[in-house]
């Protein structure tokens, strides 16, 4: 009886300081004539955003430009922690090389990203990637429509047809196809002892299935191939010098502690494992691959999913080099339209709710691969 009253008395504490902090902040904002509320989201934003996933335009409202920033935001996070997963693994692994020289350049690698601030990072980087690049008119031109200049990177696209968005159906259904399939293929060896060739059947279903989407939509090829007009290029697909030396300072740096993770994880595993893979002739990259990794998951997947949140999270390090992010276009907006409070709301509430997404996705997983004791 005693903790449920010592409960009760902290919940009715923590419910009695929330809304006398509510209530100042509502009776200060009203006596200094402040519009609260979120009804500026449907007014005229007024202002240009440089990269835009969405069509946008400064007419549009605070609303869009607000979505402007969130899908921006999820560009970097998403391709950063993929690219991030590939450079940490790989360093985390050559840590453990036997080759000496490899296993110290890791080592220093990780040493050296790991203690360096990633905001100084990102200033070098982008740093790097102006200054190094040409100008317009003299843009390297390495495969014909490829552009390297200071304005970033410029490929073509294939123009707008609408069997690109039918691909894209296509390839979800592949996908949700090749895993049904696996689930099958899986439960079909369990009870035959029978495999079946699922990783090239699946590539088959994932690649095969846009293809023939393409074909039958008429098999498009017009491309809108960038061009030098001016002082600026027009056509094609731009990567900004920003997004680009956000991405790669983010992965680079992230990589670093994923790589001590991955290391660890491969530590952790009893050595026993790697010697009876060996005693059954297994390679070394197969050693790794089949018995090692597998195991070494287990291991892995907690800390891997605080770095994921890391990144995501560091991603606000972006409006340091001019990228329109999320904390970039919402600080536009509180200096416009000054509802500083709901902007920093939306700001905390949007990241909060990516963060449990890849929470709850990380630890999905991680109770997949745990093992299951009887």
């Amino acid at each position: 009886m005693r903790a449920v009253v010592f409960q009760v008395l902290i919940i009715g504490a923590v419910v009695l300081l929330g809304w006398w902090l509510v209530h100042n902040t509502l009776d200060n904002l009203a006596r200094r004539s402040i519009a609260t509320g979120f009804g500026f989201l449907e007014r005229e934003a007024s202002f240009g955003i440089g990269e835009s996933m969405i069509d946008y335009h400064p007419r549009d409202s605070y609303g869009r430009a607000f979505l402007v920033g969130v899908l921006n935001t999820l560009k970097v996070s998403v391709i950063g922690i993929i690219v991030a997963t590939v450079i940490g693994t790989l360093v985390g692994i050559a840590r453990l090389s036997s080759n000496w020289l490899l296993a110290k350049l890791a080592s220093l690698y990780v040493e050296v990203v790991r203690n360096v601030p990633p905001l100084l990072q990102l200033f070098v980087w982008y740093a790097v990637i102006t200054e190094s690049m040409p100008s317009v008119r003299e843009a390297f031109n390495p495969l014909p429509g490829v552009f390297l200049s200071q304005r970033g990177i410029k490929i073509p696209v294939p123009e707008s047809d609408p069997v690109w968005n039918w691909m894209i159906v296509a390839l979800l259904v592949g996908v949700a196809a090749a895993i049904a399939m696996t689930r099958w293929a899986r439960a079909r060896q369990a009870r035959t002892g029978q495999p079946f060739p699922v990783g090239l059947a699946s590539l088959g279903l994932i690649f095969g299935m846009p293809l023939l989407t393409w074909l039958v939509g008429g098999a498009p090829t017009a491309m809108d191939v960038p061009r030098v007009q001016g002082f600026n290029f027009v056509g094609g697909a731009t990567m900004s010098p920003e997004f680009f030396a956000i991405l790669f300072g983010l992965s680079i740096y992230t990589a670093g502690f994923i790589a001590e993770v991955v290391r660890s994880g491969i530590v952790a595993v009893n050595w026993g494992q790697t010697e009876a893979a060996r005693s059954l002739g297994l390679s070394s990259g197969n050693t790794l691959r089949l018995v090692v990794l597998p195991q070494a998951l287990r291991v892995i997947v907690p800390p891997l999913t605080s770095q994921y949140l890391n990144l995501t999270k560091n991603s606000s390090l972006a409006l340091a080099i001019g990228y329109p992010d999320l904390v970039s276009i919402a600080n536009t907006t509180i200096n416009q339209t000054g509802q500083s409070i709901e902007g920093v709301a939306m700001i905390m509430g949007t990241y909060l709710t990516i963060s449990l997404g890849i929470s709850l996705f990380m630890n999905w997983y991680n109770k997949r691969i745990a093992l299951v004791e009887r």
